[in-house]
C-alpha cells in the first residue's frame, strides 16, 4: 500500500523549504501538482513519474494523486503551506478511511513575505484572499471590516487580477475607515524567490495598481510603523532603561 504526502513546498525556492518536505519529495517516486510548481521543484524530481495539470483543476489533481497514492508513495505539491490555501482540506474532503494521508506544513506567503520585511505580523494577524472563485466577494469583504474592526495586522492573499480590478482598492477603502493615513502597507512580489520585489507605502498613499497575483499586501495595526526601512508591530515588551 502506498501513502499520500501533501507538501507545502514553501515560496518554491529549495533553501526556503523544510528539510522534511525536502526529503519526502526525494523519496516519493510519484509526484503531482499544478503546472507551475512542479517546475519550481525539478531539480529534485529528475527520474520520477510527474503528473502535472493546469489552474482550477484541483479537484482533479487531488482525485488522481489518491488514486495513485494506492499503490505508490505520492508527493502532492503545494506552494505555501499546503493546509493555508493549498490542497490538504480537498484532499481530507475526498479522502476515505482507508487512504494513508500525511500533511507535511511549509512556508506561507504572509510569513515569507514577513520575513523580508521587517516584523510586521508580530502581533494578531489573519489572512484573506480576495479572490472570489470560492468565496462570495460579499463574504470577503466582511472579513475585511471585521478584521479591520478588530485590529488585525491583516495580509490579503490573490490580492489583485484582471478579472476583478477594483476589489482591492475596495477593501483598501473598508480598511480606511478604521486606520489612521500612516498606517504601513507592503507590496512583496515573489517573496522569497526569483524576481523578489519590495514596495512600500502607507495608507493615504497607497497604489493598488503595482499589484498583481504574485503579489501578498500586508496592512499593519493601528501600533505598526516603519522604523529604518524595516515594518515593525510591537508585540507590547515595555523597552528602556529601568
Amino acid at each position: 500500500m502506498g501513502k499520500l504526502y501533501v507538501i507545502g513546498i514553501g515560496p518554491g525556492s529549495v533553501e526556503n523549504m523544510s528539510l522534511r518536505a525536502y526529503n519526502t519529495i526525494k523519496k516519493c517516486n510519484v509526484i503531482v501538482g499544478y503546472t507551475k510548481y512542479i517546475e519550481m521543484i525539478k531539480e529534485l524530481i529528475e527520474g520520477k513519474e510527474v503528473h502535472s495539470t493546469g489552474m482550477k483543476s484541483e479537484e482533479d489533481r487531488c482525485k488522481l494523486a489518491l488514486e495513485l497514492a494506492k499503490d505508490n508513495d505520492v508527493a502532492l505539491v503545494s506552494t505555501g503551506d499546503s493546509g493555508i490555501y493549498g490542497m490538504a482540506g480537498l484532499i481530507l474532503e475526498l479522502s476515505t478511511k482507508e487512504d494513508n494521508i500525511e500533511i507535511i506544513p511549509g512556508i506561507t506567503a504572509s510569513s515569507a513575505a514577513g520575513s523580508v520585511l521587517g516584523a510586521p505580523l508580530m502581533h494578531d494577524n489573519c489572512n484573506i484572499s480576495l479572490s472570489d472563485l470560492l468565496t462570495p466577494y460579499e463574504d470577503i469583504k466582511k472579513r475585511v471590516d471585521m478584521a479591520a474592526a478588530s485590529d488585525f495586522i491583516i495580509s490579503l492573499y490573490n490580492p489583485r487580477s484582471k478579472g476583478r480590478p477594483h476589489y482591492l482598492k475596495e477593501c483598501i477603502e473598508i480598511i480606511k475607515k478604521y486606520r489612521d493615513g500612516k498606517t504601513p502597507i507592503a507590496v512583496v512580489e515573489h517573496a522569497l524567490r526569483e524576481g523578489q520585489n519590495i514596495q512600500k507605502f502607507t495608507l493615504e498613499d497607497f497604489n493598488d495598481e503595482v499589484v498583481n497575483m504574485m503579489s501578498i499586501v500586508i496592512i499593519g495595526n493601528s501600533k505598526s510603523y516603519w522604523k529604518d526601512g524595516y515594518f515593525i508591530t510591537p508585540r507590547g515588551y515595555k523597552i528602556g532603561n529601568k
